[in-house]
């Protein structure tokens, strides 16, 4: 899976395009499956989470990766869920503005991580319904794979 460069613009868009008709069990099931077999194709070591709401619904580890992984998978969720956006957007805005992103927003290092690879999963009502969350490799290619799973199961270009 090749690094790409995303701009803030680049994933508001891709946020929008990727908006849910409809989230339930069976939902979560094929997007865990869709991101495994991605991962497992190219022999990536990753934890791989699937929540809805703050429940978790669909959780992996594939080989190589470790409990580290699916922690650091939680921590990406938490802020996919606190801030309605990728936790790679978040990283990103921090980034370009010179924050610190758990100090501006008083969020504690165990419990957050602004890096790239977790993806909030919002209806296209706006709800925030779940969050997908991903650890092992560089933070790009972490939520590249939530993404492009994403858009296989919804039958969406990139």
């Amino acid at each position: 899976m090749p690094a790409k460069a995303y701009s803030l613009e680049d994933l508001a868009a891709e946020q929008e395009a990727l908006a849910l008709d409809r989230f339930d069990y069976d939902f979560a099931w094929k997007l865990g499956a869709a991101m495994r077999a991605r991962a497992a194709a190219s022999r990536a070591p990753v934890a791989i989470e699937i929540a809805h709401g703050t429940d978790l619904v669909f959780s992996i580890l594939l080989p190589g990766a470790t409990p580290d992984n699916s922690d650091w998978a939680a921590r990406k969720r938490a802020v996919a869920n606190r801030f309605h956006r990728s936790s790679l957007a978040m990283r990103i805005e921090a980034e370009e503005q010179g924050y610190d992103f758990n100090r501006r927003f008083r969020l504690p290092d165990a419990a957050f991580a602004a890096s790239g690879g977790g993806v909030p999963l919002i209806l296209r009502s706006g709800t925030l319904i779940g969050t997908a969350g991903v650890s092992g490799l560089p933070d790009v290619e972490d939520h590249r794979l939530i993404a492009d799973s994403l858009r296989e199961i919804l039958g969406r270009s990139a």
